[in-house]
């Protein structure tokens, strides 16, 4: 009983707020309140000052889709002739030069540097050191986050995106691009490690579910527009600055995003925490006068500020914490393998590219719009449950498909993907609300970590598709299978509050055994 009423917060409407924006008062009706998460009581579960914030935050994750995604049309294949000498085979020794089809794109890396025949390899291998790259920004930023606060590192991983990214359009040689665009990712990996941390740390357990996926949306949209952005900026320069330059708008960052006052509150500095918090009091309409003596006297109850700040360690270091992290990340790993394989299986219809990648990312849409009302009515484990079961059963249903029937495998494929499309934004809400407030950025740093391994080995198992075509869908299949099978042994985290200490992370979910006198009075 008392874990459900610590995951439901007394609340009061507020009549200077519209509906839907009401804000969680305190009730002081008794000395229970100390029972209540006082940094969410301060601020509310969700007002005005929430929307703004998010409002500020979420317009960065464009740039992590065009990042991400700019290499299908950075570098893009094109047709080439050899130039040298029309007589030879294009890929012949004797030829040294090349002419390119710019039909369609006027410049790529491919046409710039020549990545044709024995080094056609590179524009991928530039692509697997990228998402190398995202893989240690996330560990990385995630670390100082936990250890500096959420704002100082997103703050700094936007001004290295900005930099390096504008840098990459005029880098004259190609391993200079990858070192540029290896460090543009691990900024990118920061800002969405960071931001969405943050996010979550703010929003009240009643509205998570919401915020954490249209968190994921901008993603979305974010894929889309690339495809526009690269139908009018055909040579790679123009493209590649243009994906970049739109970061400056988010060095705003630094005068627009507050610290996080739940990391400031955890961390011991409960007066830095009351300066936000009473600013997101007044903001919501929520009395401020008692927000600090309420912190100091829960940071006693709980000696907030005495644990020490932990380290992906902590993570494995007790029997509990460690099965949840084991389970967590696995389920991370299958969301990098699946997603981009699965969206790798849907890309190869062939036709117009433009096309092409603008149905793909709409495919996205759907499945994380569904995403919001199935975390919502049935809670993070039985949505992740039914989502990973959906991409496993549609792919190994591919398996049993003629080669030939490309329409049923393009169907089935696409609706693997809205599956995956419902997994990854409940991982990411899933995790957040896992891992404590010390470890959280750690956490899910560490996560994202094994979620880009997937990634990077989801295009070579979409290619044993040479070997048997059967191979790669029974692959995707079974992984989000198994997923779905780890996911029954963490617990739900729905309407909790969130864990605090490495303690907290270690007894959420742990059965507690409870006195027979207690459990049943007739025993």
């Amino acid at each position: 009983m008392s874990a459900n009423r610590r995951g439901s917060d007394i609340t009061a409407e507020d009549p200077m707020l519209p509906p839907n924006l009401t804000a969680v008062t305190e009730s002081k009706k008794s000395d229970s309140k100390w029972n209540l998460d006082p940094v969410q009581r301060a601020m509310g579960q969700l007002g005005w000052w929430h929307i703004m914030v998010c409002a500020v935050v979420f317009p960065l994750k464009f740039p992590v889709a065009w990042h991400q995604m700019g290499i299908i049309f950075l570098g893009a294949a094109m047709n080439y002739t050899c130039a040298s000498n029309i007589t030879l085979d294009r890929c012949s020794k004797q030829c040294t030069s090349w002419e390119y089809d710019t039909s369609v794109f006027s410049s790529t890396i491919v046409s710039e540097w020549d990545l044709v025949c024995e080094k056609a390899h590179l524009a991928n291998l530039s692509q697997t050191i990228f998402m190398f790259g995202i893989l240690v920004g996330g560990v990385l930023f995630g670390t100082l986050a936990d250890k500096f606060g959420r704002r100082p590192p997103l703050v700094i991983a936007v001004i290295i995106q900005l930099v390096s990214g504008v840098a990459t359009a005029y880098i004259p040689w190609f391993w200079g691009f990858v070192v540029l665009r290896f460090i543009t990712a691990v900024a990118t990996g920061g800002t969405m490690v960071t931001s969405f941390v943050l996010i979550m740390e703010i929003i009240g357990p009643k509205w998570r579910e919401l915020f954490s996926v249209l968190y994921q949306i901008p993603f979305n949209l974010g894929h889309l527009t690339l495809a526009v952005f690269a139908y009018f900026l055909r040579d790679w320069h123009q493209l590649q600055f243009g994906l970049s330059i739109y970061s400056v708008l988010l060095l705003s960052y630094y005068w627009l995003v507050p610290e996080s006052p739940r990391y400031l509150f955890t961390s011991g500095d409960t007066e830095g925490a009351a300066r936000v918090l009473e600013k997101a009091a007044k903001c919501n309409k929520l009395p401020s006068e008692n927000i600090q003596s309420d912190l100091d006297q829960y940071a006693k109850t709980k000696n907030i500020g005495t644990v020490s700040k932990g380290n992906v360690i902590d993570l494995f270091r007790t029997p509990n914490m460690r099965a949840k992290s084991l389970f967590m990340c696995f389920n991370w790993f299958v969301c990098g393998l699946a997603f981009f394989g699965v969206a790798q299986y849907v890309g190869h219809a062939g036709g117009n590219i433009y096309a092409n990648v603008a149905i793909g990312a709409a495919l996205e849409l759907p499945g994380t719009v569904l995403c919001i009302y199935m975390m919502k009515a049935y809670g993070r484990k039985k949505t992740l449950i039914i989502s990973n079961t959906l991409t496993g059963l549609t792919m190994l249903a591919i398996a049993f498909v003629p080669e030939s029937l490309t329409w049923l495998n393009v169907g089935l494929a696409s609706i693997g993907l809205v599956g995956m499309s419902i997994s990854f934004p409940t991982v990411y809400l899933y995790a957040g609300e896992l891992f404590p407030t010390v470890v959280r950025n750690v956490g899910i740093g560490t996560a994202s970590m094994i979620a880009r391994i997937g990634s990077m080995l989801a295009p070579f198992v979409a290619g044993m598709g040479v070997v048997a075509h059967w191979l790669p869908p029974v692959i995707f299949g079974l992984t989000p299978l198994v997923g779905a099978f780890f996911v029954f042994f963490l617990p739900e985290t729905q309407g909790a509050p969130l864990p605090e200490t490495i303690e907290d992370g270690e007894n959420f979910g742990k059965r507690q055994k409870t006195p027979a006198s207690v459990e049943d009075p007739k025993l």
